[in-house]
């Protein structure tokens, strides 16, 4: 399994738009990827609700995982994402 721990960059936490930025870039990285928060259960990425559901706060620490093969990209460009408050998905970290 592939993880990675990344503090919540965007001044909104995940809510609404990033979110929404966030779930869109999950869905584009051709992972299946979860996320979590401090020791709360981990959810589905790509579901809008799921990630509105965790409340994530701005500095907020949250831990993206992903068991697929090449995953290690994939979360080190969302972790990129969620750190730095980015409006989209960085093509190379």
């Amino acid at each position: 399994m592939v993880e990675r721990r990344v503090t919540i960059g965007w001044a909104e936490g995940l809510h609404a738009r990033p979110a929404s930025i966030f779930v869109r870039a999950a869905t584009a990285s051709g992972v299946p990827v979860k996320i979590s928060k401090a020791d709360g259960a981990p959810v589905n990425a790509a579901s809008m609700l799921a990630v509105l559901g965790l409340g994530a706060e701005n500095g907020d620490e949250v831990t993206l995982t992903s068991e697929a093969e090449g995953a290690e990209g994939a979360l080190d460009r969302l972790a990129k994402l969620v750190a730095e408050g980015l409006d989209e998905l960085p093509e190379t970290v």
